[in-house]
């Protein structure tokens, strides 16, 4: 392998550090691991990490075009190679090192990627820095051979005979639905995806996502598996269901890691990853840990404390979030970018309080005990029945688990019609958790008043976290009294209740329903009609339709 000055071979070669352009070397030379350096094979830079990984990167556009773990090539299914996106085409592809360090460089328009190796780990550190939309890098891409791991999520198996929606879902021959959409898990709930047969593991550890969009609780591609082989994904942006702008900027370092089967040490998740090392490398956009602030908080009251709370910061330019303490509402993020964000508190998925708060370089901002207002969790209005409960989300309503990984129409689905009786123990469980024009809309809740409660006048509250084509909730009292329709609130444009996300903008819709309206025998059952109103959709799973997050009669 070659040393640390390599050779020029029609492409520049650098010297790693924030002096780069001038050839000064910052980063101080340590020994490396046996083997540790690069060579050229003439259309790629090949890279031996000192360890059990050696990998190639194109020297044309900057693929990943082999990984070879232990002797066995992983990279490459159909022919196709790993990548920003799709393939960024002809870039400038550049290399260097500096005692245990090997950076690849590569520039395409203003869209930079970076591939890091260090001596004697089995990992493949990336960073891409998308500058603006002039080149639609939403991904990386990790394309991995067949038939080398066993397919253990089923959900995400794409090869399946039928195609029932777009070019993406699938259905296989006993009615169950697949797509590379049906993630299961929200950007909250994972470090790490990736295979393992228990003697070799590969892996992508997900970067902190702090240039991404969505927050959180927002689902996207993690992986898919198929006939050809199999991908992992590291998110950057993603346009589905998506409820904010896009957020430009360097993201990383995101992770490839191979391990003896194991999961990836914890030494690289997002939230710990330790990358002092990179601090020199000249990498755009790149701020070290100096450059950060962090956010702490003493606690939180006024929680419910059956649910979890999450603490989130977002401005235009990035986006953190941390978990709060249950015995007290304790949090801290630490490792933000100086700027003014919104605080906000969520219950569950649900904002129940947003401030203000400003980071500095190098500094804490300590917040005292933040009160959550009692008004502000609509849980806690007194109601005269509630279906659900206001977390955000549809949990515990029919289907709704299931939802996360499979299309409306899988033969595991309950029925999406049906009719539910308030007062029977299972008005939730019972209640589907999405409602469409051209499948279940007038869906009927039975419920009974007292005398005194028909004599008066009752707001209802539905809360949706989602829509599709405009679809909302117009509604019709004992076959007498009609509400109007209301307007379609502000919600993503695309698909989302088909391809496992119920994730938008919570709202609620609220409808003043006069004591005319109720039925005056206490011992008959008024009848709430819920219908989709919307002119937009076309039929069946994609006509306009809505995710639930509770609905209750006040008091």
């Amino acid at each position: 392998m070659s040393g640390s000055t390599g050779r020029p071979l029609g492409r520049r070669t650098f010297v790693l550090g924030s002096a780069a352009a001038a050839g000064t070397a910052t980063l101080a030379g340590t020994a490396s691991a046996a083997g540790f350096g690069w060579s050229d094979d003439g259309s790629n830079y090949v890279v031996d990490t000192g360890a059990s990984l050696v990998f190639k990167v194109s020297k044309t556009n900057g693929d990943l075009t082999s990984l070879v773990y232990k002797g066995t090539e992983y990279q490459g299914y159909g022919g196709k190679n790993s990548h920003v996106e799709s393939g960024l085409g002809t870039s400038t592809v550049t290399i260097g090192q500096s005692g245990t360090t090997i950076l690849i460089s590569v520039a395409y328009g203003t869209l930079k990627h970076y591939y890091a190796a260090r001596s004697g780990e089995n990992n493949v550190y990336l960073w891409t820095n998308k500058a603006d939309d002039s080149v639609s890098a939403t991904r990386y891409i990790v394309r991995v051979k067949a038939g080398l791991f066993l397919n253990d999520e089923p959900d995400s198996y794409t090869y399946a005979p039928t195609t029932i929606e777009a070019s993406d879902v699938f259905e296989k021959s006993d009615g169950q639905t697949r797509s590379k959409h049906y993630a299961k898990k929200r950007v909250i709930d994972y470090d790490y995806i990736g295979w393992t047969t228990g003697s070799v593991g590969l892996w992508v550890v997900r970067s902190n996502h702090e240039k991404a969009s969505g927050g959180p609780f927002y689902r996207s591609l993690l992986r898919h598996q198929s006939a050809d082989g199999g991908g992992l994904y590291e998110i950057l942006y993603y346009g589905e269901n998506q409820t904010e702008s896009q957020r430009f900027g360097l993201q990383g370092p995101y992770v490839i890691a191979l391990t003896d089967g194991g999961a990836p040490s914890s030494s690289l998740y997002h939230a710990g990853i330790s990358t002092s090392w990179a601090d020199s490398l000249g990498i755009s956009g790149y701020v070290a840990a100096s450059g950060r602030g962090r956010v702490a908080g003493v606690g939180i009251s006024g929680r419910d404390t059956a649910y979890a709370y999450t603490v989130g910061l977002a401005n235009s330019a990035a986006q953190y979030w941390g978990s709060a303490r249950s015995s007290d509402g304790y949090f801290s993020i630490p490792g933000v970018l100086p700027g003014t964000y919104t605080l906000t508190v969520f219950k569950d998925e649900l904002a129940v309080y947003t401030s203000s708060v400003t980071v500095t370089a190098g500094g804490t901002t300590t917040l005292n005990t933040i009160a959550i207002p009692s008004s502000n969790d609509p849980s806690n209005a007194s109601a005269i029945w509630r279906i659900g409960n206001w977390t955000g989300s549809p949990s515990g309503f029919k289907n709704a688990d299931l939802m996360t990984y499979a299309h409306p129409s899988d033969v595991r689905a309950a029925s999406w019609t049906g009719n539910v009786v308030v007062g029977s123990g299972s008005e939730t469980s019972a209640f589907p958790c999405y409602l469409w024009k051209d499948v279940n809309s007038g869906i009927i809740v039975y419920f009974k008043l007292t005398a005194a409660q028909a004599a008066a006048a009752h707001t209802l509250r539905i809360g949706v976290t989602t829509a599709y084509a405009n679809g909302r909730p117009q509604v019709v009292v004992n076959d007498t009294w009609t509400s109007a329709v209301p307007s379609p609130p502000t919600q993503p444009s695309t698909r989302s209740l088909t391809v496992g996300s119920y994730r938008g903008n919570n709202y609620t819709f609220t409808y003043s329903v006069p004591a005319s309206a109720w039925l005056t025998d206490t011992s008959a059952y008024n009848t709430l009609k819920i219908y989709v109103a919307s002119g937009s959709g076309t039929t069946s799973f994609l006509s306009a339709g809505t995710s639930v997050d509770a609905i209750d009669l006040l008091a």
